[in-house]
């Protein structure tokens, strides 16, 4: 919950015309719109006008009730939007630079304190006093929480990274979520991957976007995913055509639905990353002895810090550019069909992303 600094110390402002916000009411219920006329920006706040948001996965299991969720809600944790506004003393990039009104910019899923033991440690992504974009309940001065809204109250130790004017918003909008996920899952892998064989389970966007930074740095990847149509996408992405020769070194399990797999075929020595895992699934039967004897290491990555966020953005500005991200989002629906948006995203063969826009 959010901590108000005394009135004096909060910075108004209005809102001509007001904000839009979609709120989520519960599963099965259409979404309601909100105006918010104004907000109260505490030192380090920014306010965005958002530009484009788009429809993770997870904002369709919250919709559809598969996963707990406060309400009411904004939904939405992928956006790029500009700096319209800013708390007293400014706000700082991810990099210390000074946030100007007028920036184009993405910001982490995550707001975190900087100062519990668990950010000091640089696990800011799981601070004792966690925020999460997208999936907090609104309360007073801080309804602008998600992305399916016209602007969004970007809080003091959020992860903020300027976006190049040159890439277009539909590459940029998912940076937030899918990019710098899969950029964090593939340095968990901790070594070197130039000519070492990586196996992706699930061409989702995280397990694309993952299958192409590790081709980027020199890895022989391969994709899994029951879609032969999304492994042909995945081609595009840097993977391997087949199932590759041999053991991997490394497996990243983006799906959620093979981690059994992923750990039986690693290589000894290997490494297994698992990211997909973040809904309720069958619990998997692990065998320690074969762990053991095989020099296993099996780790997990939720959400990112700020640093895999500004590498996230720098990757798509710069060698990404080789791999078709700009063509992952579908259709774009106004911010007023966005119950519309929710459905498609939800439909069987839905494109990697839909957009949502307040334009």
């Amino acid at each position: 919950m959010r901590t108000l600094l005394p009135h004096a110390e909060l910075r108004d402002i209005a809102l001509r015309p007001a904000a839009t916000a979609r709120v989520w009411l519960g599963a099965g219920m259409p979404l309601e719109t909100v105006a918010v006329p104004g907000v109260a920006l505490a030192a380090g706040d920014a306010l965005v006008a958002v530009e484009l948001s788009t429809i993770c996965g997870s904002d369709v299991h919250t919709a559809r009730g598969d996963r707990p969720s406060p309400m009411p809600a904004v939904l939405g944790h992928e956006s790029i939007g500009r700096v319209i506004a800013l708390g007293d003393g400014g706000a700082q990039t991810v990099d210390g630079g000074d946030l100007r009104v007028g920036d184009r910019v993405v910001w982490s899923v995550t707001v975190s304190c900087g100062t519990c033991d668990r950010c000091a440690s640089g696990m800011t992504q799981k601070c004792r006093s966690l925020a999460k974009y997208g999936h907090e309940r609104i309360e007073p001065r801080w309804e602008l929480t998600g992305g399916f809204a016209s602007h969004v109250h970007l809080r003091r130790g959020t992860a903020i990274v300027r976006a190049p004017e040159s890439l277009p918003a539909a590459v940029l909008a998912p940076a937030s979520c899918a990019t710098a996920t899969a950029w964090a899952a593939v340095a968990r892998a901790g070594r070197e991957l130039d000519g070492v064989p990586v196996r992706v389970y699930g061409a989702g966007l995280v397990g694309l976007t993952a299958a192409a930074i590790a081709a980027d740095l020199g890895a022989r990847v391969t994709v899994v995913d029951p879609s032969d149509e999304r492994r042909r996408l995945a081609e595009r992405f840097g993977a391997e055509p087949g199932a590759g020769v041999g053991a991997p070194k490394v497996v990243i399990e983006a799906s959620g639905h093979a981690v059994a797999q992923a750990i039986d075929e690693v290589d000894v020595g290997g490494t297994v990353v698992l990211v997909g895992s973040v809904f309720p699934a069958a619990a998997v039967a692990l065998d320690a002895e074969d762990v053991v004897r095989r020099l296993i290491t099996i780790t997990g990555v939720h959400n990112y810090g700020g640093a895999d966020l500004s590498a996230a953005v720098g990757f798509l500005a710069g060698r990404g550019r080789a791999y078709p991200f700009g063509d992952v989002v579908g259709a774009v629906h106004p911010l007023a069909d966005a119950d519309a948006a929710l459905a498609a995203a939800a439909a069987p063969g839905a494109p990697l992303r839909i957009g949502l826009t307040p334009r």
